[in-house]
């Protein structure tokens, strides 16, 4: 008989025990039976064990963030210092062991305030990444011993990072596993998301994903001061947490909750300006380098518009695709908004948040490998299911050996790799990819019947005050008779069926 261990937390809600993938999900009930097959209706479930959900789901995020260092190996011992071309061909290239050098910290020079010589810089005068960013690149350089070996110290610094992210990687499954109260387990696709193995160690994007992972689920529990602080931060740290105050403010127009989007909003600007606000004031040309280069930098690698301009051989200017970009982000954003107010029941918080980062990334004018991270902590929460998860990921992995068997081919002068076609297609399977997800999500959104989050009757597990909370203003023509917000901890009611089969 298989022992059920249900998250302690969920239980003191009151909400029940904990759902199980097993139990609803084809693909996981599959699996399951590499552990003994799926829980019966008369499992133990033990509360008082040691085995809950979330540390076992810890447990896995190690040992998958592990096996991610350990494919960094070739590059560890050689790649990354002799030969550029091996990093590329073993597919293990970090940014942390070259930046340490590139960016000034192997000479302890202060970022933001001191101008980084343009020999080893590249042209880059400043630190080009946000300021939390940077103090976490900082703090990770003060804690590298100092020595004459430059190499030995970037291999160090490369150590340090990756233990710091760890650290980020675990916030991060811990959040999304308490999110939503009865479903633990869907914090175990994010624990096993090959991306995140292959990814987590290229740059410090975990960093932001930690912060807005702690803030949805402050959201989540109706905190929403806290929730905004802590988006703020994740806005100092990385820009991209601030696109989701947008679908935000519309569930909370449509849920007739404003004052709590306020107090999240105002909250998150002061967390933003008390981390920015002294390097902006004491060194505006360091502080201001991220957001210059962001917007004079041309179309990049993983790009629609590097796709089209390979394809077509027509030249892209930066302004073009800065204003091309832009107008998609704004189409994008209308399009969810009208979602937010217009879908039969109104969407959950989850599912808009991983429709508007990820259609930044579709539109964007590069998509580095690492940004993958940003949406799986997302996707986990929209789209809990194994299938799709899993044909995403899949074609998130081909794009991550795609980007550097191209540049092998391209800086290796030895025409081994894969040439420009070829990466064509690892960008288009990218974009059909997370398309795909994107389809699905609507699909919930628009049929809740076959969301999965709400097959027990529940509301929004991630909503906080939205949770449970009548619609006031809707498309169809403003406000709507609604009843009480349900009692904390009852189920809303069942989703009615719709006539099409749930996977």
């Amino acid at each position: 008989m298989t022992t059920v261990r249900e998250n302690d937390e969920s239980a003191a809600a009151g909400r029940g025990p904990a759902v199980l993938p097993s139990a609803e999900d084809p693909v996981a009930r599959a699996g399951s039976e590499l552990i003994g097959g799926p829980a019966g209706r008369r499992a133990i479930s033990d509360r008082r064990g040691w085995w809950n959900p979330v540390r076992i789901i810890v447990l896995a995020a190690i040992v998958l963030f592990a096996l991610g260092m350990a494919q960094k190996v070739p590059c560890y011992d050689h790649a990354w210092f002799f030969g550029a071309n091996d990093q590329y061909t073993h597919a293990c290239y970090s940014d942390i062991p070259h930046l340490f050098f590139a960016r000034g910290f192997a000479d302890d020079q202060v970022p933001y305030f001191d101008h980084i010589p343009n020999g080893i810089s590249g042209g880059m005068g400043y630190l080009e990444y946000p300021v939390l960013t940077g103090l976490f690149m900082e703090i990770a350089s003060w804690l590298t011993p100092h020595g004459s070996d430059l190499v030995h110290r970037e291999q160090v610094y490369w150590l340090v990072n990756a233990a710091m992210l760890l650290v980020c990687a675990v916030v991060t499954v811990v959040a999304v596993a308490r999110t939503h109260r009865r479903r633990p387990w869907d914090a175990l696709l994010v624990a096993l998301a090959p991306a995140l193995a292959l990814t987590a160690t290229i740059n410090w994007d975990l960093l932001a994903v930690a912060l807005t992972a702690v803030g949805m689920l402050l959201w989540a529990r109706s905190r929403p001061v806290a929730a905004g602080l802590l988006l703020g931060l994740a806005t100092a740290a990385k820009l991209y947490p601030v696109l989701l105050l947008g679908p935000l403010l519309f569930l909370c127009l449509r849920g007739g909750r404003m004052r709590p989007y306020l107090k999240c909003v105002a909250a998150a600007a002061a967390a933003w300006l008390v981390a920015d606000l002294p390097v902006m004031w004491l060194a505006w040309p360091g502080w201001n380098q991220f957001y210059s280069y962001s917007q004079t930098r041309g179309i990049d690698f993983g790009s629609v518009w590097l796709m089209i301009s390979q394809r077509t051989g027509l030249p892209i200017s930066v302004g073009l695709a800065n204003g091309l970009a832009t107008a998609l982000m704004v189409l994008a954003c209308l399009l969810i908004a009208l979602l937010a107010l217009g879908a039969p029941r109104r969407p959950r918080f989850a599912q808009l948040a991983f429709l508007v980062v990820a259609a930044f990334i579709l539109t964007n004018k590069v998509y580095s490998p690492q940004y993958v991270l940003w949406l799986i902590p997302l996707a986990a929460l929209a789209r809990p299911r194994w299938r799709d998860f899993l044909i995403w990921q899949a074609c998130e992995v081909m794009y991550f050996l795609g980007i550097w068997m191209y540049l092998s081919y391209t800086t290796g002068g030895n025409d081994k790799g894969l040439p420009m076609g070829g990466y064509d297609i690892a960008i288009a399977l990218h974009l059909i990819g997370t398309a795909y997800l994107c389809f699905m999500v609507v699909r919930d959104a628009m049929r809740p019947g076959n969301d999965p989050v709400r097959l027990d009757g529940s509301d929004d597990p991630s909503g906080g005050v939205l949770d449970g909370a009548p619609d006031m203003v809707t498309l169809g023509g403003g406000r709507v008779a609604g009843g009480r917000r349900r009692a904390s901890g009852r189920p809303a009611a069942p989703v009615p069926p719709d006539g099409r089969p749930l996977d």
